[in-house]
């Protein structure tokens, strides 16, 4: 079946779009202030941005609430042509309201909405024009610049910065310059002239800011932040940004509202381009096997095992990782679907840097029978990079081949508009947990940021549930991290081995799925507390993991439907092994389960007739 995709734009009345007028602006001025609020019903507390020309320089201010999130926020941006960060005068705007509703192959749902209040605002300097568009919506406020002039544009800088309040609880990944990958730990305090990755997380007085970006491709390189001791100032990846115009920089999100609002939002999706894929029949979330973590790569008899294995469990496919050759990939691939498995290879991205590259390598691979690529070492947000990526999108969409991106940066939307980008790492994932000599576990708070932080911006390969791994968790706590993370290929990267040792996890993890129709946060505290609920079709899994003491975690089941529920439920034992047992709720009901010191659990929760004792 194809993408749905239907996306309506309705004109709006200026006056009704941007709310009440704040003070009064002449035609032509170099001062003045708008409000642009969500549309009437929306939500009973939206966000709204406060846009502010002093003297000839923008600014943005967003308030939740009573609650000031972004506090004026310098707006602006340089091209060799002119500053556009000052001397500019208002000469008018444009208003519309922008619904939009389109269907996603994988994520955290699968039917999305969007509802917002679009205003262009219009300025000029001198001769140059520069456009401000600004949205809002019940998920919070994005902008960008437009120039446009048909010309040439370059783009030396941005004026762009985010002035969280000082007080603001901050969960920040410090951007690794050398290599591009967020692969960091988050950190709580901002240092001055430190640069950090999106998203960036804050709490402010118990409204919540995720930071973020969307829409980026050739056009532009992907920015960061750079704190200079009291806001972030957006920082571009390279001394220019060169374009044919008009030019459109990616949208500067910011997710506003409770932490389930951010957590279940679309907000980032929602702002990127619609799927440029009308047949996505192709395009098949599913979980794999993996044993570069485990096993190594490189033996045909190795990789038959693993296909057997996957073919075992019901997994869909195996991802064959470095080390492999063409003299007996095709019979692996072969011999893994006559067992209902289907093949990744991995490639490192400098092998396919050119249209020639692409043109004869990806052909090959498909004619092998080969269905996704795992594509290394990409390390740059650098427009270079950018074009690099629209040229594998659309090669890899011609041939059918599904793309996963290690060392590489964040997504940024990129699931709408190329489908069959399924996942990306950009995380400091389990690759650090396999065992050697002095390795130290990752901090437990480490794994309890991510469902609030990196995975809200897109799929991410953490490749989880390795049970042989360094870790600061229980194993039902790990367990749990099979769909507590969203991908849309989810590697299992234990070995094979190590899971014959724990017969209650692979029975849960035959049944875990990829895509997911919704996803509601049930409880969560960022670093020590996540409790996420997850459904596809009328089956519901739960995921839990918390920091610290043990403890008995009550949850609300107010998520479920009517009726009464059965759980199967993987928990922590008393001698530290996962148990599984059932019990039943109704929706409303607490559910109580003991966890152990940096514990938790998974379930699946389904409706079935009261003598029925298990899902199925």
């Amino acid at each position: 079946m194809g993408l749905r995709n239907r996306s309506v734009v309705l004109a709006a009345a200026c006056a009704a779009a941007t709310g009440a007028l704040v003070g009064t602006t002449p035609a032509i001025a170099e001062s003045g202030e708008w409000r642009v609020t969500a549309p009437i019903g929306a939500q009973s507390v939206a966000p709204e941005a406060l846009v502010r020309l002093d003297q000839g320089k923008l600014s943005l201010s967003v308030r939740h609430g009573g609650t000031t999130v972004l506090e004026p926020s310098a707006l602006g941006i340089r091209t060799a042509d002119a500053d556009l960060t000052s001397g500019l005068k208002f000469v008018g705007s444009a208003s519309r309201l922008v619904q939009d509703s389109y269907t996603t192959v994988s994520g955290k749902k699968r039917e999305h909405t969007y509802v917002g209040t679009e205003t262009t605002f219009h300025f000029q300097r001198l001769a140059e024009r520069l456009d401000v568009v600004v949205r809002t919506s019940a998920e919070g406020v994005a902008y960008r610049y437009v120039l446009p002039s048909g010309k040439w544009a370059t783009v030396l800088g941005e004026a762009s910065e985010f002035a969280v309040p000082s007080s603001a609880e901050k969960f920040l990944l410090p951007y690794d310059n050398g290599r591009g990958d967020y692969e960091s730990a988050h950190v709580r305090v901002a240092e001055k002239g430190v640069e950090y990755g999106y998203p960036a997380l804050f709490n402010v007085s118990g409204s919540w800011l995720l930071l973020a970006e969307s829409d980026v491709d050739g056009r532009y390189g992907g920015s960061r932040v750079v704190f200079d001791g009291s806001r972030y100032r957006l920082v571009l990846p390279d001394p220019a940004e060169t374009s044919a115009g008009p030019l459109a920089t990616p949208w500067r999100v910011l997710g506003v509202g409770s932490l389930s609002s951010l957590v279940e939002s679309s907000l980032i999706t929602s702002l990127a381009p619609p799927s440029k894929i009308a047949d996505t029949s192709w395009i098949r979330p599913g979980t794999a096997v993996w044993s570069w973590w485990g096993d190594g790569t490189g033996n045909l008899a190795l990789q038959k095992q693993y296909a057997d294995y996957a073919a075992k469990q019901g997994y869909r496919y195996n991802l064959v990782d470095s080390g492999w050759s063409a003299d007996w990939i095709p019979e692996l691939i072969s011999y893994s679907k006559a067992r209902g498995v289907e093949t990744w290879l991995w490639v490192r991205w400098q092998t396919i840097d050119t249209d020639s590259e692409r043109e004869r390598l990806f052909a090959q691979y498909r004619s092998w029978g080969a269905v996704g690529l795992k594509i290394d070492f990409v390390e740059s947000d650098g427009q270079d990079r950018m074009r690099w990526y629209d040229a594998v999108y659309a090669a890899a969409a011609k041939h059918r081949l599904m793309l996963n991106f290690h060392g590489a940066p964040i997504p940024r939307g990129v699931e709408r508009t190329w489908p069959h980008v399924l996942t990306v790492e950009a995380v400091k994932g389990a690759e650090g947990t396999k065992p050697r000599p002095g390795r130290e576990p990752f901090p437990i708070e480490h794994y309890l940021t991510l469902p609030f932080t990196r995975n809200l911006t897109g799929p991410m390969d953490f490749t989880p549930v390795t049970f042989s791994g360094v870790r600061p968790n229980s194993d039902a706590a790990e367990l749990a991290l099979g769909m507590l993370y969203e991908s849309g290929v989810q590697h299992f990267a234990d070995k094979i081995s190590s899971y014959a040792a724990y017969p209650v996890a692979e029975q849960f993890l035959r049944t875990v799925p990829a895509a997911w129709d919704e996803t509601r946060l049930v409880a969560g505290d960022p670093g020590r507390l996540a409790v996420l609920a997850r459904r596809l079709g009328s089956t519901w899994f739960l995921g839990a993991g918390v920091a610290g003491d043990p403890r008995d975690l009550s949850i609300g089941t107010g998520f479920l439907g009517s009726g009464s529920w059965l759980v199967e439920l993987y928990h922590d034992g008393p001698t530290g092994k996962i148990t599984f047992d059932t019990k039943r709720v109704s929706a409303g009901d607490s559910l109580t389960v003991p966890v152990a010191r940096n514990g938790g659990y998974a379930a699946r929760l389904c409706q079935v007739p009261p003598t029925t004792t298990t899902c199925g």
